[in-house]
């Protein structure tokens, strides 16, 4: 397993992170799995015996339940791994239940700590932006919490560009503390991140965790074009995340992934998680799975190594068409583009 810097602090990650949303199956998260305390035992020491070494969950994962159970599963080693979670989301139907306020923020990281059964949160991630409470409130409950040692380094997740930035601005401006990684949606099915938030992780010194690498199954290599969607599948649900916009594109993106994978002998959800591993920023790609055997396929994905010209067949298949003012830089600012500038439009200038 290699280990990966988390962004500009010293926090070293695997590069494999266990996500825990299948973990409990309440509510609406039962379309997503259901794995109980044996089975997160089981899924836990594998991924530790592979070299795993962060564990991402968050508290409104089965209402509390996911948490609770890796709390139960983690006892015994926590000295062996790094606990991520997240708050933000209705936790209840108070009206002080959800958002990012002080009250929120810390009372939702007092009940995450119980559900953990551990006394610090190794990396406390806002799960979602909250344009209704001033960001200075919520960065100075998060202090207050790295200052109590209740949480060890902070993220942000679900944020856009601007946001990150703003935020980032407050924080020196105001010598609160600075996120040091944001955890977002990236995958070959959507790639909207490179516009914004991948180049921001590069020049800002953030690291990337990505969250539904394999777009939620669609990457795969189980959903062809033509063909039903696999019993059981999510995407057959009330689930819709990851949307899709381009339908044609994402079955020329599978096309591929099946090609390459064939050609290694391996799955082509272990092409398409080895690929985003090769991105610019990506400190951690976080893989969560319904049952062991799934699990372990994409534990392998640590160890595949992709050549140049199949990562770039990848990239040209399930490119997507540059968007204004980046169409207008590529043709009149690129003798003068920074590495964050050339993650986005360096392909294009090829």
């Amino acid at each position: 397993m290699e280990y990966r810097q988390l962004g500009a602090c010293g926090l070293r990650i695997s590069a494999l992170t266990l996500g825990t949303m299948t973990f409990g199956g309440r509510g609406n998260f039962k379309s997503v799995g259901d794995t109980d305390l044996a089975g997160a035992r089981r899924q836990i020491d594998m991924c530790l015996d592979a070299g795993i070494n962060l564990i991402d969950t968050a508290d409104v994962y089965s209402t509390g339940r996911a948490e609770e159970i890796v709390g139960e599963a983690v006892e015994g080693k926590r000295d062996d791994v790094l606990i991520a979670t997240k708050v933000r989301m209705p936790m209840g139907d108070g009206p002080n239940m959800a958002g990012l306020s002080r009250h929120h923020v810390i009372s939702g990281c007092e009940a995450s700590l119980r559900r953990l059964r551990t006394d610090h949160i190794d990396l406390y991630q806002v799960h979602e932006w909250d344009g209704l409470t001033p960001l200075e409130e919520t960065l100075g409950a998060l202090q207050h919490l790295l200052d109590s040692g209740m949480v060890r380094y902070v993220g942000v997740s679900n944020y856009t560009g601007w946001q990150v930035m703003k935020a980032l601005g407050i924080a020196e401006l105001r010598h609160l503390p600075r996120f040091v990684s944001q955890q977002i949606y990236y995958s070959l099915q959507e790639r909207s991140a490179e516009y914004e938030l991948i180049p921001l992780a590069i020049d800002q010194g953030l690291g990337t965790l990505v969250w539904s690498p394999l777009a939620g199954g669609l990457m795969s290599g189980k959903y062809r074009r033509g063909r039903d969607a696999p019993a059981g599948s999510r995407h057959v649900t009330d689930w819709d995340e990851p949307p899709v916009y381009d339908e044609d594109r994402l079955y020329d993106t599978v096309d591929v992934l099946v090609e390459i994978a064939d050609e290694h002998g391996v799955s082509a959800a272990q092409v398409a998680l080895a690929w985003l591993l090769t991105r610019p920023s990506i400190s951690s790609v976080v893989i969560g799975a319904r049952t062991d055997e799934q699990l372990a396929d994409n534990l392998k994905a640590a160890e595949l190594q992709l050549t140049d010209e199949e990562c770039n067949r990848l990239e040209e298949v399930s490119r997507q068409p540059l968007l204004y003012p980046y169409w207008h830089q590529r043709k009149t600012a690129s003798d003068r583009l920074s590495e964050a500038d050339l993650s986005l439009l360096g392909p294009y200038l090829a």
